[in-house]
């Protein structure tokens, strides 16, 4: 584990010195408005969090590998924090909160260090992003919901949303105008911004406006909220006090924290990372997590997280290193020193609104969207923790949401990919019936593929589907393709052994195949040992055919290609492996680019680049016209052309290509040739009659070329006569 403070700084260049102090100062001044609010939620004083977003960002700094990444006062921990006060009946602002809160901070620093000293930068990857996803969706909605009392001008509402439904419903009947048409104007000129003005520091500027409006029409005077007066000075630096009730709640509530803390900025500082082509040491960044954690206890903040919000602003604003936090950190000091006069004229209903609008941008309710589309188990996942939140606190949340992702791991186990295989006219090796249409079964026999660790819990699938196909009329051996089987328990080892003693009875053969040599091991050691003597267990799947007396391609004579298998046919096959039943739509839709693109002037140049190196690439586009040639007629009828209408696009581009490729790389057009020589002799061979007309549409289309372009006529006219 790397040691060097403030390690992003090292080998610095000047020229990243004026994009960091830029970043630098933005992040400290959209800090300001955020972090004020956030300690708020977490039932702090609202100076508390300028105070966390002094030596938290720098400690974090100082430890550190992370080139971009802000650390500070951020929603989740405070959310956690003050979700819990309110489960426990602490008031939010209150002095057992301020005591309470930076205790948190502490335990959770020690939990992350613990964490960082036993490698726990690995157990983020058994926190799936749909726990993740609804945890935090849940709590930014509960904190949302929270802090609608105070854009109507009364106070913050607490507990769950069964509590939050009535308080928000009182907060209604005594709505406070001045504070719903600030906040709520507020809250709208904000979400536009995001989408219109994204760089804009927004929230700064309102909060400017707010405090001009509190000067100008004393907005405090007709029933505003202002935020209580902030004396100038420093935080004072002390470890929390301790007593044994305190010390039990702080590490109760400190864990999950410290959990959250260290997977959410895991997981944002990795992506940021590897977008920017970095790998991070995850313990590493625990431990610099932890120091930031013990500064904002030291400070008597909340505990403090990495901000994905505030990181994307520095990125916009081009930051290189972390010297764009402690520029940040010295900016806040001056801030705390020098101007925490205007705290006092602050309304409340605009700190609010900034702070929802920072909570939904946290939100990630585009991941359910996907989810809800692609994957309806994790959907479920997502639903289960974002409610668990809701409905019950953080705590039942994390538990929900983890209890869901286990038993979908089970789920997934217990029913893992499988499916028959067969062979295919032209083609090497297995591949699967389901999704290619042109593969055949091998005669008698099935192959099937099973792709999971084989166990007590999926081991009735696997018996089933195998006696279903031994089953089947004509079935005289079954094939096991075990090469995605790298494990199996006792439970399976004596079913393969029932499976094998039941299918010979019937006179049907039974192999396993293709499977690591480490499985045989753990079938002798489970008292299997039987299948591996008795020839059972075979080597690979050529092996298992061969005692069945095939030899390949495993197809009667008739199905046998004689001739390798042209571009259509691959095509066909591949865009099948590639999307299953879409496989007809994607095709067709990809050929229609590729006809309409034929049109473009700028084809024949990204097919024929000057430079020596680049004539692979001219050949295989001239192989995509002749193949596209060569299947003219079926093109055509899949995209409701003529088959003129395709010959046409494709001879002129043809034409275009040799001419270009003779005037500007004339070495590659023997090459070119040649290819185009070996082409039409295999169509000239296996399809003569199509050939013929090939060579009929190409006379057309030539003597239409000496009409309109003579000098490429005689180009291509060569090429022709080469070629023939």
């Amino acid at each position: 584990m790397q040691t060097l403070p403030f390690a992003t700084l090292k080998n610095y260049r000047r020229a990243y010195l004026p994009r960091d102090l830029v970043s630098g100062l933005i992040v400290a001044a959209v800090s300001i408005p955020i972090s004020m609010g956030y300690a708020q939620i977490a039932g702090l004083p609202a100076v508390y969090g300028l105070y966390g977003s002094l030596l938290p960002i720098l400690f974090f700094a100082l430890l550190t590998n992370s080139q971009g990444f802000i650390f500070g006062v951020d929603a989740a921990p405070a959310a956690i924090v003050g979700a819990s006060l309110a489960q426990a009946g602490i008031a939010l602002g209150s002095a057992d909160a301020v005591r309470l809160v930076p205790a948190v901070a502490l335990f959770a620093a020690v939990w992350l260090l613990l964490f960082s000293l036993l490698g726990g930068g690995k157990l983020v990857r058994f926190v799936s992003a749909p726990v993740m996803g609804g945890f935090i969706s849940g709590i930014c909605v509960t904190i949302i919901l929270m802090q609608v009392p105070k854009l109507l001008g009364g106070s913050a509402a607490s507990g769950e949303l069964l509590d939050l439904i009535p308080a928000i419903a009182n907060a209604c009947g005594e709505i406070n105008l001045p504070s719903l048409l600030l906040g709520g104007g507020a809250l709208v000129i904000l979400l536009l911004s995001k989408k219109s003005f994204p760089k804009l520091p927004t929230s700064v500027l309102l909060m400017a406006v707010g405090a001009l409006l509190e000067l100008w029409l004393h907005l405090d005077r007709y029933g505003v909220k202002l935020l209580a007066a902030v004396e100038p000075g420093l935080p004072r630096f002390a470890l929390p006090a301790l007593d044994v009730d305190t010390a039990q709640t702080a590490i109760r509530v400190s864990l999950p924290v410290a959990v959250v803390i260290m997977a959410e900025t895991l997981l944002g500082e990795n992506s940021f990372a590897l977008k920017n082509g970095r790998r991070l040491d995850g313990d590493r960044e625990i431990l610099a997590f932890s120091a930031g954690n013990l500064a904002a206890a030291l400070t008597g903040c909340c505990p403090v997280n990495g901000s994905l919000s505030r990181t994307s602003m520095a990125e916009q604003y081009g930051m290189k290193t972390q010297l764009a936090s402690i520029v940040a950190s010295g900016t806040m000091a001056l801030v705390l020193l020098f101007g925490t006069g205007f705290i006092a004229y602050l309304p409340v209903p605009v700190l609010t609104a900034i702070v929802v609008s920072a909570l939904m941008g946290v939100t990630e309710f585009d991941l359910a969207a996907r989810l809800r589309k692609t994957e309806r188990k994790e959907y479920f996942i997502f639903l289960g923790a974002f409610a668990g939140v809701l409905l019950f606190g953080t705590i039942y949340g994390v538990v929900i949401g983890v209890f869901l992702s286990f038993l979908n791991v089970v789920l997934r186990a217990a029913d893992p990919p499988r499916g028959f295989l067969g062979v295919a006219p032209g083609r090497e090796g297995f591949c699967s019936l389901g999704r290619n249409r042109a593969a055949r079964p091998v005669d008698g026999v099935a192959i099937y593929r099973f792709s999971g660790s084989l166990f007590f819990a999926n081991v009735d699938l696997f018996q089933s589907d195998i006696e279903n196909a031994a089953a089947a009329p004509g079935t005289r051996a079954v094939i096991v393709d075990a090469g995605g089987i790298a494990s199996l328990d006792i439970t399976a080892a004596e079913r393969l052994l029932m499976l094998s003693d039941e299918l010979s009875a019937r006179g049907v053969r039974f192999y396993v195949t293709e499977h690591i040599g480490a499985l045989n091991d753990r079938m002798r050691a489970l008292g299997a040992g039987r299948l591996v003597d008795s020839g059972t267990v075979q080597r690979t799947l050529p092996d298992a055919l061969a005692e069945l007396g095939f030899v390949p391609p495993y197809l009667p004579a008739a199905e046998r290609a004689d001739a390798p298998q042209a571009w259509y046919e691959e095509t066909v096959r591949r865009y099948e492996w590639t999307y299953g039943g879409d496989a007809d739509a994607q095709m067709e839709k990809h050929i229609r680019e590729i006809i309409a693109h034929l049109d473009a002037e700028d084809f024949e140049s990204e097919l024929t680049p000057s430079e020596d190196a680049a004539l692979p690439f001219i050949l295989d586009g001239d192989d995509l016209l002749s193949e596209l040639e060569e299947y003219a007629g079926v093109i055509a009828e899949r995209l409701g052309l003529t088959e003129d209408e395709v010959e046409e696009k494709l001879s002129e581009s043809r034409a275009r290509l040799t001419a270009r490729v003779l005037r500007e790389n004339p070495e590659a057009l023997q090459r070119l040739l040649r290819r185009r020589q070996e082409r039409d002799a295999r169509i000239a061979a296996h399809h003569p009659e199509h050939y013929e007309k090939l060579l009929a549409r190409r006379a057309e289309r030539l003597e239409h070329l000496r009409k309109s372009d003579p000098d490429a006529a005689r180009i291509v006219e060569h090429a022709q006569r080469n070629t023939h």
